[in-house]
């Protein structure tokens, strides 16, 4: 029986990289890639099933166009999903996470693809619920001039989209909501300094900064780790007896519920069980949202997953906790250990 083939567009990305790894060696899938770099790719690389190709969604339409027919389903994964643009640079994210998007959708309409597509745990944006149903919760956003919106704006109007495309036009799609994936591959701790929270206190106390809370981190954050979000993922994609099929999935650790402030306190702790010297002296302060970010900034108090629709429907359940997901981060930047490349050396299919 000939292999289906699956396309992943920003595959070098943080999620794209990761599943790209498990799909080749967890599953039969061809496995075409695109992106604009491979550097987190290098395992998948000389893989007899993955392909890969240097295209940009914002040019190259009638290259991925062509990959989006040749392929049965679609993970549409590029975006830009830092905070710090989303105040900096908001026509940017609307381009790129709505617009470029957009196209990918439509062309999996027209060819009668599945598409699976990331949605974000930020289009609850400040919904007044204790946790976050896919179903029940409103998505209720700030003002306009908090210009941090407008990535949770985008995204979610794509969900609505690809739900009406559901609706008239019979697509065949599954949104997936991801709660602060973190792990390994997510940002460059010794060279970047991003504004997606664990990574960047982990590059402030390997530089000797000071950890920067903002209004104090009492805001609360679920945190997951990479391979459990990827474990759903794949769940999602074999699709049993179409258990994701026009499904809406948070994919979220409700478990690991932390304000930042606890998240510092734990990130030092841990990296102290690596070299001591480098917590030892570690200052950690409060700072305004406004200095942090900037004016066009607005925070969210809580952010907690109700994932009894995974749960239910995909039998999955996240299993790391938030230490260990640290950890695992750390020995990877420190120490030089791939799970992705471990992974594929001990299942190569």
């Amino acid at each position: 029986m000939k292999s289906k083939k699956i396309l992943v567009l920003g595959a070098n990305g943080f999620i794209g990289s990761s599943l790209c790894a498990h799909l080749l060696a967890k599953t039969d899938f061809e496995v075409y890639g695109v992106d604009l770099a491979t550097h987190k790719l290098m395992p998948c690389l000389n893989h007899d099933r993955f392909h890969f190709q240097e295209l940009d969604l914002t040019i190259h339409d009638e290259a991925i166009e062509y990959l989006v027919k040749k392929c049965d389903v679609v993970l549409p994964l590029v975006a830009i999903a830092t905070p710090g643009v989303y105040v900096t640079n908001p026509l940017g994210v609307f381009e790129l996470d709505f617009e470029a998007n957009l196209k990918v959708v439509r062309w999996c309409v027209r060819y009668d693809k599945r598409v699976i597509f990331p949605s974000t745990s930020e289009v609850y944006g400040m919904a007044s619920d204790a946790a976050f149903d896919e179903y029940n919760t409103s998505c209720v956003l700030g003002p306009v001039d908090k210009q941090r919106w407008i990535y949770a704006c985008s995204k979610q109007l794509m969900d609505r989209i690809i739900y009406a495309y559901g609706f008239q036009r019979d697509l065949d799609y599954t949104l997936f909501r991801p709660f602060n994936f973190i792990g390994p591959k997510l940002d460059d701790i010794r060279n970047e300094a991003g504004s997606r929270v664990v990574t960047q206190f982990l590059h402030n106390i390997l530089q000797g900064k000071p950890i920067e809370l903002v209004n104090g981190g009492q805001q609360t954050r679920c945190f997951t780790f990479i391979e459990d979000g990827i474990d759903c993922l794949l769940k999602i994609i074999e699709n049993k007896e179409h258990c994701a099929s026009r499904g809406i999935f948070n994919v979220g650790n409700p478990n690991e519920n932390y304000s930042v402030a606890q998240l510092a306190h734990i990130i030092v702790d841990v990296v102290s069980e690596f070299d001591p010297k480098w917590a030892a002296n570690i200052q950690i302060k409060s700072v305004t949202s406004d200095e942090h970010y900037g004016i066009a900034y607005q925070d969210v108090e809580r952010r907690v997953p109700v994932i009894r629709e995974a749960q239910e429907k995909l039998h999955w359940q996240p299993k790391v906790n938030l230490k260990d997901a640290i950890r695992i981060t750390l020995d990877y930047h420190l120490n030089g250990t791939d799970r992705d490349a471990v992974l594929l050396q001990q299942n190569h299919r």
